[in-house]
């Protein structure tokens, strides 16, 4: 049966190359009948012939993750932001370098099989010239958002996926990236691609845009647009430009609004092409670049622009306190009074060098805490690095954390690699999602702790001055009593154990809300409806404050009055919050006392709301003991 669709598939691609036009189905479309030619005259590829994917060595593949470190940590949370948006099984969301190949790859662990018998390995070469048409690789050829579906492709082998891809250009203009959404159910319509395409499409911009920011952070950077509610929104035109006035990158958008070629533009005064002194221009800079004002064109056109300086953003004021600990200067929202004391106690540990183990859902916004940790301590200026320990493959996490010496193993850069510890010299590292790291290199990471210093693949100790965060939403003494995670381990990094609350427990939501809209709109006004903002607050956000600012970022976007009306929100917001889940009668049970602190902590919940510093007020304990006991008991809030 397979023999017949690869022979049935590969004689329709014949046809279609032959020159011989099809009214209807895949070689009906120009883009991939071109395409089917590419392979067969330039590549040389049979649509039949049914092979596994190149893959890159691992050294190799170390090489070109390294290269593009500061995209995949941009990319990251974009990437788990769309899988969550795509609201389903079934879906792969892929970051691959300019050749074409996996850096990175998000789905549910249940389906990582299904994908990689389908050819979507890390490191899987899936350039046009590899793999035939293909969503990545033809993306990479024409250099533009597009959907390859199913027979679309051209081998046989992969007619049961559907791709869609977005490429990310650098501030160049070149090629950086591909981000990719793959399906492999046979029940992918062409037709419903168009929304996934969107999201893919906003991503990749999203990305490209934040890489861009990051990229040019120390230069003066020039925000504008036709309209003035549209600075700071993915489609607004970026200019960086040095101290000198000189432009030395552009976005896309930029030369669209400019009318100009990127070779007309790069290493000119900025003065060339703005009717602005460049002195009148810096006295309009300021370090948010949160208004926009009108700025005219040398040819005469008004455009609304802000100019970002060189100083760095300062977070808005917290609550007032009696304590003179120094809070932090970091993103991040902390005006909830528990959560206020939790970051005094962890800084003040933190100072003395003791290892921060922070606990919570995923999503409810660990690595931000952290990183205000670090902000607010006496290493702020020193590399703050984090490493999560489930978003990559076990067979490159040690080369990751520990780094290795040129030419310890085939495919090895002659130069080396420094690992993530390394790196964070002097610093902070953050482990995030310790809890899947694996357990040989637990005893490498115990040793490393112990004895302050690293030991690179294949190279010598090297002493390091490193302080611990890690982070988790597992529960690590059972995965000790499992066996799973080292126990000496476990003590070893949990000098204080924080336990962050959900974004539904928090004391302080109105104000997160206000912050994250705020940070999103990037000075665009933007105002939300009564009836859109109580929604928005009564809304359970099993994502916590990563589906929070994903939610609000799409807002943001699609926002074109500066107003979010309850009818703009995303469908799960708009239906009313769920009922707690009803508690399930269950047999009786071999031990009573267990039963009875069960019901105590039920009650004690239902009565205090399930906010859960006032339930650990009541029962008198910790929250950190709170939470151990709702996970004993098995006890969750409904969503």
């Amino acid at each position: 049966m397979q023999s017949n669709h690869l022979s049935r598939h590969a004689r329709q691609v014949l046809t279609v190359t032959q020159g011989k036009a099809l009214l209807q189905g895949p070689g009906s479309d120009p883009s991939i009948a071109r395409s089917w030619l590419r392979c067969l005259e330039d590549y040389h590829l049979d649509p039949a012939q049914s092979v596994a994917p190149t893959v890159l060595e691992h050294g190799r593949l170390l090489e070109s993750r390294e290269r593009l470190q500061q995209v995949l940590q941009i990319a990251g949370n974009e990437m788990n932001s769309l899988h969550q948006q795509l609201c389903g099984a079934g879906h792969a969301v892929l970051l691959t370098d300019a050749r074409g190949v996996i850096l990175n790859c998000v789905t549910a662990p249940t389906e990582r099989r299904i994908f990689e018998r389908a050819g979507l390995w890390l490191g899987a070469d899936w350039s046009e010239a590899c793999e035939g048409t293909n969503g990545i690789g033809t993306c990479l050829v024409e250099r533009q958002a597009l959907t390859i579906h199913q027979d679309e492709h051209f081998r046989g082998r992969h007619t049961g996926l559907t791709c869609s891809a977005s490429p990310v250009f650098d501030p160049q203009g070149e090629l950086l990236a591909v981000l990719d959404v793959s399906s492999a159910r046979p029940d992918m319509s062409r037709q419903s691609q168009f929304h996934t395409m969107a999201l893919v499409n906003l991503s990749a911009k999203m990305i490209e845009s934040c890489y861009f920011l990051r990229h040019f952070e120390n230069h003066w950077l020039l925000r504008f647009h036709l309209q003035a509610e549209s600075v700071g929104l993915f489609s607004e035109g970026l200019l960086a430009f040095d101290g000198e006035g000189r432009i030395c990158a552009v976005n896309q958008s930029a030369l669209n609004l400019l009318a100009a070629a990127r070779g007309g533009l790069l290493g000119q005064p900025v003065e060339a092409f703005f009717d602005c002194a460049l002195d009148e221009l810096l006295g309009r800079a300021t370090a948010a670049a949160s208004t926009s004002w009108p700025l005219r064109t040398r040819d005469g056109r008004v455009l609304f622009a802000s100019l970002r300086g060189q100083a760095r953003a300062v977070a808005p004021p917290l609550a007032p306190s009696a304590t003179s600990t120094p809070m932090p200067a970091q993103r991040i929202c902390l005006v909830d009074p528990a959560l206020q004391q939790d970051f005094r106690r962890a800084l003040r540990v933190f100072e003395r060098d003791v290892p921060l183990l922070l606990n919570g859902e995923t999503g409810c916004g660990k690595e931000a805490f952290a990183k205000a940790v670090h902000q607010a301590s006496q290493r702020a200026g020193k590399p703050f690095v984090a490493l999560n320990c489930a978003s990559i493959p076990e067979s490159l996490i040690e080369s990751e954390l520990f780094g290795y010496r040129g030419g310890s193993f085939t495919g090895a850069r002659k130069e080396g690699m420094r690992g993530k510890l390394q790196q964070a010299d002097g610093g902070t590292l953050l482990l995030d999602e310790i809890g899947d790291m694996p357990l040989a290199l637990q005893t490498r990471l115990l040793r490393v702790l112990e004895e302050r210093q690293v030991v690179p693949i294949g190279g010598e100790p090297q002493a390091v001055d490193v302080r611990i965060i890690s982070a988790t939403h597992r529960d690590l003494l059972g995965r000790v009593e499992a066996g799973s995670f080292r126990e000496d381990l476990y003590y070893r990094l949990n000098g204080l154990e924080v336990a962050l609350p959900a974004l539904r427990e928090r004391s302080d939501k109105a104000q997160l809300l206000d912050f994250v809209l705020a940070e999103e709109a990037a000075g665009q006004p933007v105002r939300l409806e009564p009836s859109a903002r109580r929604a928005l607050l009564e809304f359970a956000w099993p994502g916590n404050v990563r589906q929070l600012r994903n939610v609000l970022r799409t807002l943001v976007a699609l926002c074109e009055d500066g107003r979010i009306a309850f009818d703009d929100l995303p469908p799960v917001v708009r239906q009313p919050p769920a009922a707690l889940e009803p508690t399930v009668a269950r047999p009786q049970a071999e031990h009573p006392l267990d039963d009875a602190e069960r019901a105590a902590l039920l009650q004690a919940l239902e009565h205090k709301r399930w906010h859960m510093t006032q339930v650990a007020a009541q029962l008198g304990v910790s929250r950190n003991t709170l939470y151990r006991k709702l996970r004993k008991h098995g006890i969750a809030r409904g969503a």
